[in-house]
């Protein structure tokens, strides 16, 4: 008969698991294997060169029909898996918006597996629906946000997004959830956002049954902030028509930019017409836990929602994402409906945070959170946050002094966005320094040319330029960078978020920047 010892197979019978020794020897091997990729991080290359096809057959097996030593299969894994991730946990990751996932959020997702709590209800997960009470508290202080809102652990910004438009639809008294959207007559609903903000808000508005039709895009100011005189403008035209303003969505941390629109002059439109402010700062949120990005954004109560990532900015795995409402209720008359199966007594101060959304199985996700937070603290975390917002700026004092690249846009936040514009193509209009100057006056750059007419054939040398620069930065796999197109400009992204990014990282990234022009332009035919 075989045993675990001939077979490497941890004991077990047919209708039984490991046995928790068998676990823990296993958990010991799996530990081993982040640490040694922990170790050797700078030598792990951050994205793969396989094509789909060689994955495939790289990975394509029949069904198992028996059982596999689990070190075969934590060895293919580590050779089969693992090199051909894209790696965002990794110092060289500044691609998106870079994540991180520190060692105690680590091991507490192990944990968090192991208990499997649902944490729907009170009921069905008494400390952990405490514990979430907590952690939302101590993570409104971080932001700046009331700390007696209604708030929710959820798995997604674009998820949180579409709960708060909901919320806001209800709020707007059309008795909606009741009788619905078809069937009778309504008046036409608009939402409106700058048009930098992110995708996920046009899909909010598509779930929503309100229509891409009315989501009114406002365009930005020169550091592509949502121009609020133009957002009341467009309001008090939808009034006029006989439409129904019913939400604007602000945004502390635009997708492409970083940008942050003006919070309390947004604010005050919404007051005057009536309309939900919902916030998005994703990205941006938890940054004001540094006090030079606080005093320069001020806080968020003026928002009725807001969005915020720990998963973005606060070292946090994926997924944990916060929705908070200051409009105590609104979440809960939207979403809340309680069969039989799960009607419980409930007592003074427990919450059943399946009441804020649509779902009903909840991880418990609050205990990551409760893990990191008290680990580094708020100094520690403040720390790491002003390290990374100063290597951002090291490398965007690397762009503006050099004399073939141009920065666009400003953030607060540790993002720099940039695009490569050779000095010896600065001229007039009709060259592609004519492009040049109008990029650099619409991103406010220092020193930029006034802009003139642009020729489509100068922007598409500019783009096929700066396309061809980001392939050939990404090409050596040493890193990886993502872009953007900012009033039809290429632009490339560098958002530094991660724990083990370096200056020496930095250093290194500037470095192969400006070594990859010259062979871009080759490659672009410049």
């Amino acid at each position: 008969m075989n045993t675990p010892e001939t077979t490497g197979v941890p004991a077990q019978d047919l209708t039984g698991d490991w046995p928790p020794a068998d676990l823990e020897a296993a958990g010991a091997e799996v530990l081993r294997l982040i640490r040694r990729h922990f170790e050797r991080i700078d030598q792990v290359p951050v994205s793969t060169g396989a094509d789909a096809a060689t994955l495939r057959d790289l990975l394509d097996a029949p069904l198992p029909q028996e059982p596999e030593p689990f070190q075969r299969i934590l060895r293919d894994t580590e050779e089969r898996v693992i090199p051909h991730l894209t790696h965002w946990n990794h110092p060289n990751f500044f691609a998106y918006f870079a994540t991180n996932a520190a060692a105690p959020g680590i091991l507490a997702e192990l944990l968090t597996a192991a208990l499997n709590v649902n944490a729907m209800l009170w009921k069905s997960s008494p400390a952990a629906s405490a514990l979430e009470q907590v952690v939302l508290r101590w993570l409104a202080q971080l932001c700046g946000y009331e700390v007696d809102a209604d708030g929710v652990l959820v798995n997604g910004a674009s998820l949180a997004t579409f709960y708060a438009l909901a919320a806001a639809r209800e709020a707007a008294g059309l008795d909606i959830r009741q009788r619905g959207m078809t069937g009778r007559t309504l008046p036409v609903l608009r939402v409106y956002a700058t048009e930098h903000a992110h995708s996920s808000i046009d899909k909010a508005v598509i779930a929503l049954g309100l229509g891409l039709d009315n989501l009114v895009k406002i365009p930005g100011d020169e550091e592509f902030r949502v121009r609020v005189d133009l957002l009341e403008e467009a309001v008090r035209a939808d009034v006029e028509r006989g439409y129904r303003p019913l939400a604007v969505v602000a945004v502390a941390g635009t997708t492409s930019t970083g940008a942050v629109d003006p919070l309390d002059d947004v604010a005050a439109v919404c007051r005057r017409y009536g309309m939900w402010l919902h916030l998005d700062a994703a990205y941006g949120g938890f940054y004001n836990l540094v006090p030079s990005v606080r005093r320069e954004v001020g806080t968020f109560e003026a928002a009725d929602s807001i969005v915020v990532n720990p998963h973005k900015t606060l070292f946090t795995p994926l997924e944990a994402t916060v929705l908070y409402c200051r409009r105590r209720g609104a979440l809960v008359n939207a979403f809340s409906l309680v069969p039989e199966y799960l009607r419980t007594n409930r007592e003074d101060g427990t919450v059943d945070y399946m009441d804020f959304s649509l779902q009903l199985g909840r991880q418990f996700r609050a205990l990551k959170l409760w893990w990191i937070i008290r680990s580094f603290g708020v100094q520690g975390l403040r720390a790491r946050m002003e390290t990374q917002i100063a290597l951002a700026r090291s490398l965007a004092q690397r762009v503006d002094a050099h004399p073939d690249f141009q920065r666009v846009g400003r953030s607060p936040y540790p993002l720099v966005c940039f695009r490569a514009v050779p000095a010896d193509w600065r001229g007039g209009a009709g060259t592609p320094a004519g492009a040049a100057a109008a990029a650099g006056a619409a991103s406010g750059t220092a020193g930029a040319a006034v802009a003139a007419p642009v020729a489509a054939a100068d922007v598409d040398a500019l783009n096929r330029l700066n396309a061809a620069l980001l392939e050939r930065i990404n090409a050596s796999r040493e890193r990886f960078l993502s872009h953007t197109v900012v009033d039809g400009l290429y632009t490339l992204r560098v958002s530094v978020g991660n724990l083990r990014t370096g200056q020496r990282h930095i250093d290194a990234l500037w470095q192969a920047v400006a070594e990859a022009l010259p062979a871009a332009r080759r490659d672009a035919g410049l």
